[in-house]
């Protein structure tokens, strides 16, 4: 991932911010704050450094963009897609009902600070396309979350600089320990997700 920044800059922030906000977690996270690194200017052996405030910019743009489009997808498609994906994405309809009936009494805050929670963020507007909430709000909540995260994100990898790898290694292990805990996780999550997809076919 650092190769492909480092080569394409701001639009390699661009494509992975716009993915992740769609609803593909490609680790954007990390994509900005390294942004914020090259912005920082002291990457060994990379003398073309990104300006920090078009890092900003070009993150935000993509996420409100990314996120409209998982709305989009969620609002005209939600159902559909799950009876003609369903098996594959792992949902049922009863997953459908629950999630419009908890955004239509939580949608609010979970589209604004849903933002600064990695993995969720990138769901979030998918739920918010299916729960119809309003294109309005939802981009009034949208815009201010990602401007808070892509901002913050930045402003730290700016702020690590050439320290950014020397902090890495520091959490190495914590990284490996974590990385292994949330394989473990998913792996029950797709269990139990794959059980309830067949149940709801076999009673259909």
């Amino acid at each position: 991932m650092e190769h492909f920044l480092e080569t394409w800059g701001y639009l390699a922030v661009f494509v992975l911010s716009f993915i992740s906000a769609m609803g593909l977690p490609v680790g954007a996270e990390v994509a900005i704050i390294y942004g914020g690194v090259l912005a920082s200017g002291q990457v060994p052996h990379e003398p073309h450094h990104l300006e920090l405030v078009l890092v900003i910019v070009v993150a935000i743009v993509a996420e409100i963009l990314g996120s409209l489009t998982g709305y989009v997808i969620g609002y005209f498609g939600g159902r559909q897609l799950v009876d003609r994906a369903g098996k594959y994405l792992l949902l049922t309809h009863k997953d459908l009902d629950r999630a419009e009936a908890w955004f239509a009494r939580r949608g609010d805050p979970v589209v604004l600070f849903g933002r600064f929670i990695p993995l969720l963020r990138s769901f979030v507007s998918f739920a918010a396309g299916l729960g119809e909430m309003s294109l309005a709000k939802f981009l009034v909540y949208t815009t201010i979350g990602c401007a808070i995260w892509c901002s913050a994100l930045t402003s730290l990898g700016y702020s690590l600089g050439s320290s950014y790898r020397h902090v890495l290694n520091d959490f190495s292990y914590a990284g490996y320990a974590i990385g292994a805990l949330v394989v473990v996780a998913i792996a029950f999550v797709l269990w139990h997700r794959l059980r309830a997809v067949r149940q709801e076919r076999h009673g259909a």
